[in-house]
């Protein structure tokens, strides 16, 4: 798969029928030949261009300017019900590595089920400095993490505003990313699709 053959399938893609909102690009990404439970992928991808600033939010010792913030000494104070609404609220968490066992205990059980539990990748912060927090921050929102569930990953590429180029230089970047962790490189794709949130997906030529 190249960057020319990208574009031309995103140029298709377009002339799909236009929405009245800001639809996301999935990447759809379907597997064969592997084992779910004995070949899962657990990855962090840097992309070259930023989709959107996530919701994110901070499991620290104190408050910070930097981002919404739940002290140490607040999670008690969190019952069932708000810890489920809390992991709903946010796209990311991020947490001082020293906080990381009074996190799991507290919020494990509802952001590890839906992936959002801070890992050593990308989330885990070994100090609380200002800079050190807007740092993660920014890797955070230009990071696609990646979970295999099913033999079919959909993966959130890029918004259709953004310049097709950028677009098909994310995927570029994803794609060759996941080969380099299949088990049986390119032999494990059955197939890549593209879509927008409303449409009907688009299948990518693979050479």
């Amino acid at each position: 798969m190249n960057k020319e053959t990208i574009l031309k399938t995103l140029k298709e893609l377009r002339k799909e029928k236009k929405r009245n909102f800001s639809q996301t690009v999935d990447l759809i990404i379907n597997l064969r030949n592997f084992n779910i439970k004995k070949e899962s992928l657990n990855l962090v991808v840097d992309l070259p261009h930023k989709i959107k600033d996530k919701k994110i939010c901070a499991f620290l010792n104190k408050g910070s300017d930097k981002v919404e913030t739940i002290t140490k000494n607040e999670f008690e104070k969190k019952d069932t019900k708000e810890i489920k609404e809390i992991s709903e609220k946010y796209d990311f968490f991020i947490a001082s590595a020293m906080l990381m066992p009074n996190v799991a205990t507290t919020f494990g059980r509802f952001l590890g089920p839906v992936g959002k539990m801070p890992s050593p990748q990308l989330g885990i912060l070994p100090n609380e400095e200002e800079k050190t927090i807007q740092g993660v921050i920014e890797k955070v929102n230009k990071s696609v993490r990646i979970r295999t569930k099913e033999p079919s990953l959909k993966i959130s590429i890029g918004k259709e505003e953004m310049k097709d180029e950028d677009i098909a230089e994310n995927i570029l970047i994803v794609y060759n990313f996941i080969i380099k962790n299949l088990p049986r490189k390119k032999e494990n794709i059955k197939s890549i699709l593209i879509k927008f949130t409303m449409s009907k997906p688009v299948k990518i030529k693979l050479n």
